[in-house]
């Protein structure tokens, strides 16, 4: 005997992205009016750096709202995203009697919207979330696009899962208590969208990228605007990178295996720099990309105060194997997403846009690093 479970699902997983100015009132407000549902408990996930300075005063002004939020503090940084960290924030809500009717809230950077995403996902089989961004780079990347994971030993965000967030605020006036290196990192993903799907938002950075480390307000909201545009673009004709939202990882393939083999000494956006200059300078040799639009790209990320070349500290032949990692490889091949000039990106054929290269290709990039 056979039986057929039909299980056929129309899934809306719209939700809104706020960018604007304090807007912690607003988050409280909406959790307040039912953005979360029926949950009646909140665990704001946020790491060392961020819950002095913001998580802190969200879940105090949430409990003046008459809601209740409990604190669970990660440590900051890369090597936080951890199953194990994941462990610990899962087992600690259990222990404050978290079940299914809660939600989380996560305040912070992109190892925290990352990991808390995750955790929502999976505790209960999938509870509410929403992201209050504070960094540039979460704000340009991990908030936005339901994309959630951890890292591994062998390398970056290979254990995750789509997940839909029911709103995500970014709060620009957070960048203002960002180190300079961290605004740094945050460009390094808005040039890299400029690079492949606008090229008003790359003149427009050629012309005032310094003025983002004065947090220009006119500047940032621009950024902040486009970044999302690009973003949501793409991932509303590919949720789950199925073809197209693989132009996201464009620079991805050596940034990402530049940053796990330097121990996470170079941020991600330090990391994803390196890899957008060696994917313009394969780019160039394939033709793709002219000399002239080549060195542009490399001099606004030079401009960004990012690094454009490989540390003397890396080894090479480490670097190389470890491409094989990127989550692109088919069939044991390296395959590479390549920006056509600048604002756009190379197609190789129906709903293909990543290219197979030869080891000795990139190897010889690297090299030249």
């Amino acid at each position: 005997m056979k039986f057929t479970c039909e299980l056929k699902k129309v899934v809306d997983d719209t939700y809104d992205i706020e960018i604007g100015h304090q807007l912690c009132n607003t988050l409280v407000s909406d959790l307040k009016n039912g953005l979360c549902g029926k949950a009646s408990k909140f665990a704001v996930v946020t790491d060392s750096n961020v819950a002095k300075l913001y998580a802190e005063d969200i879940c105090k002004k949430m409990a003046d709202a008459g809601l209740t939020a409990d604190l669970f503090v990660i440590p900051a940084g890369e090597k936080s995203k951890t199953r194990q960290t994941k462990e610990y924030v899962e087992d600690s809500m259990l222990e404050r009697g978290y079940r299914r009717d809660c939600a989380v809230v996560a305040v912070g950077g992109g190892v925290v919207t990352d990991l808390a995403g995750f955790v929502a996902g999976t505790f209960g089989r999938g509870v509410p979330f929403v992201n209050y961004a504070t960094t540039l780079l979460s704000a340009a990347d991990a908030s936005v696009g339901g994309k959630t994971a951890v890292d591994t030993p062998l390398a970056t965000n290979l254990i995750g899962m789509f997940n839909q967030p029911n709103k995500v605020y970014i709060d620009i006036d957070t960048w203002k208590t960002l180190p300079k290196r961290q605004l740094s990192s945050g460009l390094s993903e808005t040039i890299k969208h400029a690079c492949l799907g606008d090229l008003a938002l790359f003149e427009f950075l050629e012309e005032n990228i310094e003025k983002v480390f004065n947090c220009d307000r006119t500047v940032c909201e621009y950024i902040s605007e486009h970044n999302c545009a690009v973003k949501y673009k793409v991932v509303m004709q590919d949720e789950r990178e199925s073809g197209l939202r693989e132009v996201l990882n464009l620079g991805h393939t050596v940034g990402r295996a530049v940053e796990t083999v330097s121990d996470y000494k170079l941020l991600h956006g330090e990391a994803l720099a390196i890899g957008m200059a060696a994917q313009v300078m394969l780019g160039e040799k394939l033709g793709y990309i002219s000399a002239d639009n080549a060195s542009r790209v490399i001099k606004l990320y030079q401009r960004a105060n990012l690094p454009t070349e490989i540390p003397e500290y890396i080894d090479k032949k480490e670097l190389v194997k470890k491409l094989y990692t990127d989550k692109k490889v088919r069939n044991g091949k390296l395959r590479m997403v390549f920006q056509n000039q600048i604002g756009n990106v190379m197609q190789f054929g129906e709903n293909s846009f990543a290219k197979e290269i030869l080891e000795s290709q990139i190897a010889d990039i690297i090299d030249r690093m």
